[in-house]
């Protein structure tokens, strides 16, 4: 792989790694915070942490990416898939119970 791919790829796991953040913005709003649209931004962003944890992962290792930024990517990242897994298990648990 080229190195400027492997930068570019370095750059898209960096930007995945501060979007889950915004969330804290999206929850100013009123609307927000009322049950449909509460469980749709949540759910959305979970799906996103655990896409961005899936990825990362297939870079570092399928794609050889492999420098000190990434590494620290592929940790931050998984930790968010994680927590978008556990997430979505409480938000369907809610629902079942």
């Amino acid at each position: 792989m080229k190195q400027s791919m492997r930068g570019v790829l370095t750059a898209i796991s960096s930007v995945m790694m501060f979007l889950p953040w915004t969330i804290f913005i999206v929850r100013e709003n009123a609307w927000a915070l009322e049950s449909p649209a509460a469980e749709i931004v949540i759910g959305s962003y979970a799906a996103y942490m655990i896409f961005a944890g899936v990825f990362t992962f297939g870079v570092y290792m399928k794609g050889r990416v492999q420098n000190s930024l990434m590494k620290i990517c592929l940790v931050v990242n998984e930790l968010y898939a994680v927590a978008g897994v556990m997430a979505l298990v409480m938000m369907t648990v809610g629902k079942v119970m």
